[in-house]
Parts: structure tokens; sequence; C-alpha cells
């Protein structure tokens, strides 16, 4: 019997209940793209930089968590939140979420600067919410597959139940928000040496040791070259970011493996046993999934 996950004192089972419904379907676009390990390492530290951006955040997370003297820990923690919200039973998936929710009360204070922030605020909310969202969607399409404009915005749509039990009132319908939200935030962007200490951890491979030995600059490289050009230039990551086209047509290569080769025991892996489905089902394509469903009771 496969033992349960822990994370933040719960123990988490993605094989049980039998038969429980996860937030997203087993045929969504959101466990195509969060089975893939290589888009969610890129996508994450896309993100994490676009948070990074806003001073407000960047203090929240800097002083208030364990990324600096724990980063595997904290990347883990994370993740985990993520794959609860896609492939976890929605039981579980609530309780997490409260627990994080709960946890983020405590977080506010104020940057160097003297400007207020709190984990909570409805605008930062929406910020890490959209930032999540653009860095693993873009990430999938440039070094997995590219998906059609429906299948982007069904990615965003199949997000809503659970980026409203985070708190988040505007929830992406599509990527233009995205990039209007973007705009409406720039102004208060800046460059910080907190964000050149995030990719240097990420370059040691500490926190993502499923990628192979020495591909860790290439992973953080492949991050900042799906960064907005403007975001990027604002937090002035310079040409010893640049993804060379070597290193593009290797990142690619290394997500497009990524995405054919199931990984025992990982949430999609479990979250297809408590479905009744083959283990392997989030790696098959969309039709051979659409035929094994065709033969089962809806989930």
């Amino acid at each position: 019997m496969l033992k349960p996950k822990a994370y933040l004192g719960w123990n988490v089972d993605f094989t049980q209940p039998s038969g429980e419904p996860a937030f997203t379907r087993p045929d969504s676009v959101s466990w195509r793209v969060f089975k893939n390990p290589v888009a969610l390492a890129i996508g994450g530290i896309c993100a994490v930089l676009l948070e990074f951006a806003d001073p407000r955040i960047r203090s929240g997370v800097w002083d208030h968590s364990t990324f600096k003297t724990d980063p595997a820990g904290r990347s883990r923690r994370t993740g985990m939140a993520a794959m609860i919200g896609v492939y976890g039973p929605q039981s579980a998936a609530r309780r997490i979420i409260q627990g994080v929710t709960h946890m983020h009360t405590r977080v506010r204070g104020e940057t160097p600067d003297g400007v207020p922030y709190r984990a909570l605020d409805p605008e930062l909310l929406n910020w890490v919410s959209a930032t999540a969202s653009y860095g693993f969607l873009t990430a999938y399409e440039q070094f997995v597959e590219p998906l059609s404009e429906t299948d982007k915005n069904r990615f965003l749509q199949e997000s809503w139940p659970v980026t409203r039990l985070y708190g988040v009132e505007r929830p992406l319908t599509s990527l233009t928000e995205f990039h209007a939200l973007l705009e409406q935030l720039m102004p208060g962007f800046e460059p910080h040496p907190i964000n050149e200490e995030f990719l240097t951890i990420m370059k040691s491979g500490r926190t993502a040791s499923f990628v192979p030995r020495g591909l860790h600059s290439m992973v953080v490289h492949a991050a900042v070259s799906i960064l907005p050009a403007s975001v990027r230039e604002r937090l002035e990551l310079g040409a010893e970011y640049t993804l060379t086209d070597r290193g593009a047509r290797q990142t690619r290569a290394l997500g497009q493996w990524a995405n054919r080769v199931p990984i025992p025991n990982s949430p999609p892996w479990e979250a297809a046993l408590r479905l009744g489905l083959p283990r392997s089902f989030a790696w098959k394509t969309p039709a051979a999934q659409a035929e094994i469903l065709l033969t089962k009771a809806p989930v």
C-alpha cells in the first residue's frame, strides 16, 4: 500500500478515498500540463521571478518563509500544494488550502522602503495566481508542445475552483488579462539582489533533484527566456541569462521526453488509481484518454 505524503503536518494520500474526484477532470488540460516536471520547474521559476518583481511579495516570501534556509523543502511544499489542487481528492485539497490560507494570515510587514504588505491582500493574491498560470502554461507550450487558444483558456478556467479557495477574487480568463494585470503592476517592479540570490539557489540544483546534473542552469535560463521582455528588462536579467539555441533544443527535448515517460507513485499516477483509471493515464494522448473514459462511469 502506498504511503500518504506528508505536507505541512497532514498526510495526503492521492489514492484515497476511492473514486473521490479532484477539482480538475482526468482529461483536463491541467492534468496534461502538471504531470510534466520540466514544465513545472521552468514555469515555477518564471512565476517566482514575476512575483519577486513586486517588492511587497518579495519581502513577504523572503522574510516569512524558509526559502533562504531550506529551499528544497520550501519548493517541495509549494509543488505539493499545486499538485493537491490538480490531482488530489477535493476533501484533501480543501484541507490543505485552508491550512495554507491560515498560515498566510500571519504574513504581513513592510518592505525595506516602508511599503506595507500582507499576504492576503487581494491585489497580491490575484498576481500570485496569475504568475503561476502564466508560468506553467507558457513553459509547457514553449518546451513541451503547442496548445490551442481553446486549451489555454480551458487551462485557466480549470483553476478557478482552487484559486477561489485561496481567496483569489479575479482569476484569469485569458492570457490577455494576465498582460493587462502586468501593465497595471509594472510601475512598482524593481531589480533586487534577492532575484540573483534566488536564481543562484535554483542553478545549484538544490531544489530540483529530478533534473539531470548539469542541466540546472539551462532550466533557469529557460525560465528567464519566457518572462515578458518588459519584465526581464526591468529586473536587469541580462545576457548572462540568455538561453542559447542549443539550450532551447535540449530543454525542449527534455520536456518532450518527460511528457511520454510515466513517473511511478507520482500524484497523477496515484490519482489515476483513485479514479479507477490506468496508472499511466495522464501520459496518454488525449485521444487515448477519451477512449478509456468512454468505457468508464463518469469521473
